[in-house]
């Protein structure tokens, strides 16, 4: 088994049963994982790894991030983040708010 192999095994299920998510960061090679359901802005490793949190109920586009991989892994976009994301100037097909974020899978991100 690969090292990712076996890091996707362990991350499957934690020891309490709940079904476990890796995020992965790409450009600094960070990655952690969080439970099924969690959003994105309740993961301490994110501010870590450098994404900036501002209101954190999708008004200020401080944390908008890309989706490079497993977008379908994420609670799904609503209008007015969707909005919100295109009036920032972003594509709101690859583009989300980090606090606005509910991972269903595993994903990998990077900060706009």
């Amino acid at each position: 088994m690969t090292e990712e192999g076996a890091l996707q095994e362990a991350a499957a299920l934690a020891p309490s049963g709940v079904r476990m998510h890796t995020v992965r960061i790409p450009g600094t090679g960070e990655q952690f994982t969080l439970p099924d359901g969690a959003y994105l802005s309740d993961a301490a490793e994110l501010e870590l790894a450098g994404l900036i949190f501002g209101c954190r109920a999708g008004a200020c586009g401080i944390c908008t991030i890309e989706i490079v991989s497993g977008g379908h892994n994420v609670s799904r976009q609503q209008d007015g983040e969707r909005s919100f994301v295109a009036s920032l100037g972003y594509s709101p097909d690859s583009v989300r708010l980090a606090c606005q974020c509910q991972l269903r899978g595993d994903i990998e991100i990077r900060q706009c």
